[in-house]
């Protein structure tokens, strides 16, 4: 891969406008100009996602389907980037994080995640976030973003359409199957919203059932339906 790589940014979204407007300017003042393009792939919003998105410049994908598996593909599809970096709507990335990705590329270091900061000053979340740096069997979920060359994203198969949850987990699994994987130090910003609806302690719960569940092979939609009722 040439020095230079391009990137495309591809975020799944619905009903998230306030995001959106928050973090698009967040992407398009990026100082390395890697970033080849931002591709919303939406589904179905009844709010002005869609809308927001185009004023900021990003290439809105309709998504005829609410799944962010499917709509993480759908993305790839219609990437035109050398790399392809999927991020969440309410995760904020630090202000280099193309140049970072381009330079991790080039060492090897791919493909990858990075550790993360929620907007909280909870100790607790303080805590959760600690343990972000490392690379373990519960690194790469979905909120440390993900980046990987289009070539081998492609090569594994992309999101496995049957997880409409622990999709990102499952990639990572395959993702180690065939090459080493990086979780590089450098921190985002997650949004604490869920840890503020449901509470601290309902959604490690929730999230450990979640994960041991999907270690044991349960079908991903009777996953999504508990992890859905604990969080109530």
């Amino acid at each position: 891969m040439s020095e230079q790589v391009t990137i495309s940014v591809i975020i799944p979204t619905h009903n998230e406008q306030e995001n959106i407007r928050e973090l698009l300017p967040v992407l398009t003042k990026d100082p390395s100009g890697l970033v080849l393009e931002i591709l919303v792939v939406d589904a179905h919003s009844t709010d002005h996602t869609a809308r927001v998105a185009t004023e900021f410049g990003a290439k809105v994908i309709a998504s005829p389907r609410l799944s962010r598996a499917y709509q993480l593909n759908l993305g790839a599809q219609n990437a035109s980037g050398q790399v392809l970096y999927f991020l969440h709507a309410d995760v904020r990335p630090f202000r280099k994080f193309a140049e970072v990705i381009s330079e991790s590329i080039q060492k090897g270091k791919s493909p990858g995640c990075f550790s993360y900061q929620f907007d909280s000053s909870s100790q607790m979340l303080q805590l959760n976030s600690w343990f972000t740096q490392f690379n373990g069997v519960f690194a790469g979920g979905g909120d440390q973003s993900l980046f990987i060359e289009k070539e081998l994203f492609f090569l594994l198969g992309g999101y496995d359409e049957k997880f409409c949850v622990m999709e990102d987990f499952d990639l990572v699994r395959r993702i180690r199957q065939k090459t080493d994987f990086h979780v590089l130090p450098h921190k985002l910003t997650v949004s604490a919203r869920k840890y503020v609806h449901a509470g601290w302690l309902r959604v490690q719960v929730a999230n450990l059932i979640a994960f041991s569940l999907f270690l044991l092979k349960i079908k991903p939609a009777s996953i999504k339906s508990l992890y859905l009722k604990l969080l109530k």
